[in-house]
């Protein structure tokens, strides 16, 4: 049974929508996009799969994300994994991880601090490093010295009306946790799916990061007409047949 949004309250700290749905493990907790929450298409689908099969599922929605506590100017990266990590933590038992985009670095440095208790990763056009590879590199001169005075840059986003808010907090705390300028250890089994048409993050990223993996056991699954979001009906099928391939069932 899918469960409503409950409220994870922490003391002097925001409190965070999380939903668990009980079944048997491993529970696959999934990690949204940046300013995406778990409504979306993907996270919903793979919810009701896990449904249909009996599967425990983990959803949650970062600070200042979804139905969440929070000032999104004031939070980044850093704080998002904290908040991922204790949704993980009022579970038990072994873990599926599955990261759509920046979701997807959150789910390797979860899996990082969680290695005892990870099973799988399933990387959704996963987005390690982004903040530097793809924002900061990308950015003019005037544009980085406008983030850094401001504290905060709007960037137009593809996706909705509102501008993507890129602060200044997000783009040092990525420079605290890239991951692909070395080893990532992480044995666990990996499935990456990319689409060759996004326009967001190179499918090459996938490819890199399966490189660094430090897994013997790490596939990466291109999908030639695939966009960044990868939410039609065959994609959403190779999400699920990924998941249930590394569940074992």
């Amino acid at each position: 049974m899918q469960q409503k949004p409950a409220l994870l309250a922490r003391p002097g700290r925001p409190a965070i929508a999380y939903a668990a749905d009980p079944g048997r493990g491993p529970t696959v907790a999934f990690f949204s996009g940046f300013m995406s929450d778990m409504t979306g298409k993907k996270v919903q689908d793979l919810a009701a799969f896990c449904q249909e099969r009996g599967q425990a599922m983990l959803r949650f929605d970062y600070r200042a994300h979804g139905q969440s506590e929070g000032v999104f100017e004031e939070t980044g990266l850093a704080d998002w994994l904290e908040d991922a990590l204790d949704c993980i933590d009022t579970t038990s038992g072994p873990l599926l991880l599955v990261g759509s985009s920046m979701g997807g670095w959150l789910m390797l440095l979860a899996a990082l601090a969680r290695k005892e208790r990870v099973v799988g990763i399933v990387g959704i056009a996963a987005a390690p490093d982004f903040t530097e590879d793809l924002v900061w590199n990308l950015m003019t001169g005037a544009d980085r010295e406008k983030l850094m005075q401001d504290g905060v840059f709007p960037q137009p986003s593809a996706y909705s009306d509102q501008p993507y808010l890129i602060t200044r907090k997000l783009i040092e705390d990525g420079r605290k946790n890239l991951l692909l300028n070395g080893p990532i250890a992480l044995d666990c089994p990996v499935r990456l799916l990319h689409g060759m048409k996004d326009g967001d993050v190179p499918y090459k990223t996938s490819l890199r990061l399966a490189e660094k993996l430090t897994s013997g056991d790490a596939t990466v699954t291109l999908i030639k007409d695939g966009d960044h979001r990868l939410s039609r009906d065959p994609d959403l099928a190779a999400i699920r047949k990924a998941v249930a391939e590394l569940s074992g069932f």
